[in-house]
């Protein structure tokens, strides 16, 4: 969101009539930097809309162009989506277009039904989104597992490329992907030469138009890359005689019929279409949402998604009506918007104004764009549907089947199809959890151990109970019992063999989720999240132990003891299944090694989430140190280019010995060649900093919620900045961050608070970190 501009104060005048007075108690100049606050929403709202506007028209030309509908039908839902939507609409950031995941749906339905009866299911889709809009029931859309969704768009998106990759090499596609992928090799044999040079000119610059180094980059990076390639395809394609975009004179448009079908088959079109819409419109929303509350400075949203969806209705109601394809949200387009500095609805109600506007006078040269580039630019735009890190996402929860099944189903069956292949197959896995169990029995030294893992159920006591006859009289015995759940009629078969097995003169304890015996007194256990570790009863060492115990590392073994006893068997699925795949973290985190900070309690992570380098004063020494810096230097460089992590966090703390050590430190040449002054000296840059600061009598920053503390406190606050500043002067860092693929960002941990602080660079504010979710309603 673009910085608020103070205007300077200026003389009273007095107030036109119609001019509302200013309430008692409103601080001088509220007024105008309301009016400054509002000038800026508006130049962010106007240059947003160009730039969405700017990506709409090819894009939606293009969309038009892949289903077999007329061209102009994606001009017009670009209109109608921008301007209704972003009217009626309840997430005011999204804009709202030809719908991407609806492309292979809407190819179908004009091949099967023609024009005119698509536009007729449209105008029924928007009908039923507006009656579930009026349900309530857009929350309930959000909890259709991710795995579906991805599996869902990314089956789309295999599909559109297959498709269009015909038009690219000068042939026409056929409507089943698997006659696509059948007459490829011969289309490949064969291509048609014009058509492939601007389709390869397109998908080039699309793919390397972000990639640009230095300030040609920056500056080429105004323009989107959808629209730098099809500027450079319509130049390549000057003078020879290839298909182009025809876009007959305006008329009224005919009036939608509904298609000669059964109605189990119009119910069908009309669910598949309500169905995808709606949730790439909700998850679009939430989406583009979540990426404008990381901009600084941001207001709170309320994310409206029963209003968004009511929006969507509309828009999809008006623009069949008008001869649109049908419209949903798009993340593509709503980031777009939000990166270019929107602030409010108008921005893409003002690029459905272009839109028009552009249909209406820019005929002509929309005339000039070759079929083959828009083509290349919906294969590239479908290639990126299947996102590999999607996949990485639902193969880490064990989501995968599921992604495939329904990637498979869109991919032979259809959108509808492959939906509801990926939701049985998710049931499946789900009743498959619920009632696998594991049981196994061991003999110990102390007697014999059973142990069940997964949920206990009915379905699971004939195993149960065949287990446990194979447990001998008279023996002491402990369950353990690592599932979440345990139903009733496995606690009766587990209460019925203890008390039979302690009549024989056996011993019987059930362990606790973690394995604990819950027969042991609470006293004996006072383990609480995060109690200091020497008061932890749990790790005391085991008896094989007591030799270490003399030693002094009687609290590490004994912690490691329960570690294996407790937590190993409830990890080590995960943590074999990262040894098979490798890291794949998407955080650096770069903190100081004090022992009071623990990054996985903070950051609530947990095994491959993140690639963490600890070092005294969280201190990351700039380009052309020395050698002994290298280690730092090698772990960035690893992070940033081999793991591509998308983001670095610099994390200071309060109580920092290293931030002390600076501030009493003799002077350079006085001090001692130790290793801990010559590393410190890659802080005397904070230091500096700290003391221009002062210099100039201005708090360049602050916490918020209270002053900073002392001049530790302080420096460690700078200290964080500069050494974001010392990240972005190396080129892998620079490089990435250029590119839009990694952020940077400043936090402090106050200890003795247990408060996280997140730096606003712009403003040099520490903004604390609070417990509250944000809330999205709809």
């Amino acid at each position: 969101m673009p910085q608020i501009e103070k205007s300077p104060p200026q003389p009273p005048r007095t107030s036109p009539p119609t001019e509302k007075p200013p309430e008692p108690g409103t601080p001088s100049g509220a007024g105008s930097r309301s009016k400054a606050a509002r000038r800026a929403a508006f130049r962010g709202d106007l240059s947003a809309s160009v730039v969405v506007f700017l990506l709409a028209v090819p894009l939606s030309l293009g969309i038009a162009l892949a289903t077999g509908a007329p061209l102009q039908a994606g001009l017009v839902a670009a209109v109608a989506g921008g301007i209704v939507a972003g009217l009626l609409g309840g997430a005011p950031l999204q804009v709202t277009g030809a719908a991407t995941g609806l492309l292979v749906v809407t190819a179908d339905l004009v091949q099967r039904y023609g024009w005119r009866a698509t536009c007729a299911i449209t105008v029924l889709a928007g009908l039923a989104q507006l009656a579930l809009g009026a349900l309530r029931v857009a929350r309930a859309a959000l909890a259709v597992s991710p795995a579906i969704v991805h599996g869902m768009l990314a089956g789309i998106g295999a599909t559109i490329a297959l498709g269009q990759l015909h038009v690219v090499l000068g042939g026409s596609p056929d409507s089943s992907a698997l006659d696509n992928a059948a007459a490829l090799p011969g289309q490949l044999a064969h291509p048609h030469a014009a058509a492939l040079l601007i389709g390869g000119v397109t998908v080039v610059v699309l793919i390397g138009w972000g990639r640009l180094p230095g300030r040609i980059g920056r500056w080429a990076r105004v323009l989107p890359a959808p629209l730098a390639a099809v500027l450079a395809a319509t130049a390549v394609s000057a003078g020879t005689t290839v298909a182009r975009v025809e876009l007959p004179s305006w008329r009224l448009p005919e009036l939608p019929v509904l298609p000669d079908a059964s109605v189990p088959a119009l119910a069908a079109a009309v669910l598949t279409v309500t169905l995808v819409a709606s949730m790439e419109s909700l998850l679009s929303a939430v989406a583009v949402d979540r990426l404008a509350a990381e901009r600084p400075h941001a207001p709170m949203r309320r994310t409206r998604l029963d209003r968004e969806l009511l929006g969507q209705g509309v828009a999809n109601a008006v623009s069949g009506l008008l001869g649109g394809l049908p419209v949903s949200g798009g993340a593509m387009r709503g980031s777009a918007n939000v990166r270019a500095g929107a602030a409010t609805h108008r921005a893409t109600v003002l690029h459905g104004v272009w839109v028009l506007l552009c249909a209406g006078l820019l005929a002509a040269a929309l005339e000039l764009i070759p079929l083959a580039a828009l083509a290349a630019l919906v294969m590239v735009v479908g290639v990126r549907m299947v996102s590999f890190a999607h996949i990485r996402h639902v193969q880490r929860h064990r989501e995968f089947p599921v992604y495939a099944a329904t990637l498979g189903g869109v991919v032979l069956l259809g959108v509808l199809q492959g939906v509801v292949t990926g939701i049985a197959v998710a049931l499946l896995l789900a009743l498959r959890r619920l009632t696998h169990t594991g049981i196994t029995v061991t003999e110990e030294p102390e007697g014999h151990r059973v142990r069940v893992s997964g949920q206990l159920t009915f379905l699971a006591v004939p195993r149960l109970t065949r287990a446990l006859a194979q447990v001998p009289a008279h023996t002491d015995v402990v369950i353990e019992l690592c599932g979440s759940f345990m139903d009733h009629a496995a606690y009766e078969a587990l209460r019925s063999w203890s008390a039979a097995h302690r009549a024989h003169g056996g011993e019987v304890s059930l362990g606790g989720r973690a394995g604990r015996p819950i027969a042991e007194p609470a006293s004996a256990h006072s383990c609480r999240p995060w109690t200091p570790w020497r008061n932890h009863h749990c790790t005391r060492p085991a008896p094989e132990t007591a030799a270490a115990a003399e030693s002094g590392d009687s609290q590490l073994l004994g912690g490691v003891s329960a570690f294996q006893r407790n937590t190993a068997p409830l990890v080590r699925e995960e943590l074999a299944r990262l040894a098979r795949e490798g890291q794949r973290p998407s955080q650096l985190f770069l903190t100081c090694a004090d022992s009071r900070l623990v990054t996985s309690m903070i950051t609530s992570s947990g095994p491959g989430d993140l690639f963490t380098v600890r070092n005294v004063g969280n201190l990351m020494p700039p380009p052309g140190s020395d050698a002994s810096c290298d280690s730092v230097g090698a772990a960035i460089e690893y992070a940033v280019e081999v793991l591509r992590v998308g983001s670095i966090t610099v994390c200071g703390h309060s109580g920092c010995g290293a931030m002390g050590a600076l501030l009493n430190a003799p002077a350079p040449e006085d001090a001692e060649p130790t290793s801990l002054s010559r590393w410190l000296r890659h802080g005397r840059p904070s230091l500096a900093r700290m003391q221009r600061i002062g210099r100039r009598g201005r708090g360049e920053v602050s916490l918020s919620g209270r002053p900073v503390g002392d001049d530790q406190e302080r420096l460690a606050l700078v200290n964080v900045m500069q050494q974001l500043d010392h990240l972005r002067a190396h080129a892998c860092v620079s490089r990435r961050v250029a590119e839009g693929a990694l952020t940077l960002q400043g936090m402090y941990f106050h200890v003795g608070e247990a408060q996280a602080y997140v730096l606003d660079e712009a403003t040099g504010r520490f903004c604390a970190v609070r417990g509250e979710p944000a809330p999205v309603t709809a």
